[in-house]
């Protein structure tokens, strides 16, 4: 599926201006803002950009999302470890063809053994993960079986059409079979164009040109160092006065954008949609929230229109679980949405309601439900989390905001050591698959709120054998609908931001649909 031209002309909000087609140039040094200390150097132990976009382009996949494509798609993958691929009749076993002479970092071969040793390691953990937040993708995986050096078979307990599109992002990078994993965090060897050279907390994470690169003549960059600047108005700021080339991704909300430009009209600006959404976290294991009433009053104080006005300025766009479209490839449409409980205009009937939940309870305006609300320490959590706040108020929950460093923060969620949470769930993949199984399923790693439906799981099961088309979408927005009524993780926007960079910087080519799969550098170069 491709974007119509309009759409592409519409993400975009600003452009260098035409110019003839230019020679790449070798060389130079990328310079990018980073919002906070990544947690680790390990995409299979993390769960945030803040590691896939600096360490991504350590890595290769067996296949990736076309670059040159402007939205994620099953028919917008290209090889990259792997150099062709086909499945046997009934679907469930798929085999590859690898690539030879590639070699890790350190000098050692490729082969069909690391592949092995990947996904035995995430599908089957035996500890030498230390987290594994996607270990539910592969729920399906039976088996990985090798035929000699270079070829690898992923053998399926059922028909899973998805799982190729999961291999092609960026959370499903190979390891090297002879590292330790506890190395890749601070220390990773990759395939990939660029070679790990620093981390310094608080400071700064450098790579340097992977000479060896299996593709000729990539990459053109010498280097890229990341430097860590928390505070969003200085890392803006820097940008503006020429000490970067580019911001750290979707970090430029609506109203900053439009004084970056103020300030920096020279600068390449695309407004687009993330692929993450603010959501309500709830402990329902801890009292009172335990009580389904309770949880009913909080999502009947959210006005979410309120929420994408303040934080996008319009901008961002209010759906449930799946990425709305026409961006997204699987959110509930706008006619289907108004059938869904909760997303009615009336907020001040929904907020009455609310308080006479609370009243029954005994709460009131004289004795408020105190509660701490988390929320990882980035503005974009924050400022979503105040409004949050305030919100509360109108049924007599009175909030105060705890902010937790980026590892404590999932740490946290993780042990559901919180009460209650403002989140921003990044979606790495654009597929019901992988949020369905990732964030719902019961006992998953990432289903921050113990919510557990088997009933709901069935259809999970049923959308999941079914290739891309109609009838799979009805099941996936019927399955989204029960979650936003059932309160499983309250949606409350999908938030668009910005990325920009000097237009001296060429070939960077960003998704519409996600925010985590394009971050190689390997075609990126700098012209000057």
């Amino acid at each position: 599926m491709r974007l119509p031209r309009v759409l592409l002309a519409a993400v975009v909000l600003a452009s260098a201006a035409a110019a003839p087609a230019l020679a790449q140039k070798a060389g130079g040094t990328l310079r990018v803002t980073h919002r906070d200390n990544p947690p680790s150097a390990s995409i299979h132990e993390e769960a945030t950009i803040s590691t896939v976009m600096p360490f991504m382009s350590l890595y290769n996949n067996l296949v990736v999302f076309d670059p040159k494509s402007k939205q994620n798609a099953p028919d917008a993958i290209v090889p990259d470890l792997a150099t062709a691929w086909k499945w046997n009749d009934d679907g469930t076993k798929l085999t590859f063809t690898l690539r030879d002479g590639v070699k890790w970092h350190d000098g050692k071969p490729f082969t069909s053994a690391d592949v092995k040793c990947t996904f035995d390691m995430v599908a089957s953990p035996d500890g030498k993960l230390r987290k594994n937040p996607r270990k539910v993708w592969w729920f399906n995986l039976k088996e990985v079986t090798t035929n000699g050096d270079r070829e690898v078979t992923f053998h399926l307990g059922r028909p899973q059409p998805s799982v190729l599109t999961m291999l092609a992002g960026a959370f499903s990078p190979i390891y090297p079979c002879h590292v330790p994993a506890a190395q890749m965090r601070t220390k990773p060897i990759g395939t990939g164009p660029f070679k790990f050279v620093e981390m310094k907390q608080n400071e700064s994470i450098k790579l340097a040109r992977n000479p060896d690169y299996w593709k000729p003549g990539r990459p053109y960059l010498d280097a890229i160092e990341f430097s860590i600047i928390p505070n969003r108005a200085t890392s803006a700021l820097a940008f503006t006065a020429g000490k970067f080339d580019m911001t750290f991704t979707a970090e430029i909300a609506a109203p900053a954008l439009k004084d970056l430009k103020g300030q920096a009209p020279w600068a390449v600006c695309e407004m687009l949609p993330t692929n993450t959404q603010a959501n309500l976290l709830v402990n329902r294991d801890k009292p009172p929230f335990d009580d389904a009433r309770v949880r009913k009053a909080m999502v009947l104080a959210i006005d979410r229109d309120s929420f994408t006005h303040i934080i996008g300025q319009g901008t961002n766009r209010i759906g449930g679980t799946m990425l709305p479209p026409p961006e997204g490839r699987w959110g509930m449409p706008p006619e289907f949405l108004a059938q869904v409980a909760g997303y009615g205009a009336d907020h001040e009937k929904a907020r009455a309601e609310g308080r006479k939940i609370m009243e029954g309870l005994g709460y009131g305006p004289n004795k408020p439900l105190k509660i701490k609300v988390s929320t990882r320490n980035v503005p974009s959590y924050r400022d979503q989390a105040v409004i949050l706040i305030d919100h509360l108020k109108s049924v007599y929950i009175e909030g105060e905001l705890e902010p937790l460093d980026t590892a404590v923060w999932y740490n946290r969620m993780m042990r559901k050591d919180y009460t209650v949470g403002l989140n921003v769930q990044g979606v790495g993949i654009d597929d019901p698959d992988v949020v369905f199984y990732e964030t719902f399923s019961c006992g998953s790693e990432r289903n921050y709120t113990n919510y557990c439906n088997p009933e709901l799981e069935k259809m999970f099961e049923q959308q999941s054998r079914m290739p891309d088309g109609p009838d799979r979408k009805k099941i996936v927005w019927e399955i989204d609908k029960k979650l936003q009524e059932d309160g499983a993780r309250p949606v409350i926007q999908h938030d668009w931001a910005a990325t920009c960079w000097r237009p001296e910087v060429k070939g960077l080519n960003l998704a519409v649909n996600t925010i985590y799969n394009h971050w190689r550098f390997e075609d990126v170069w700098i012209d000057r």
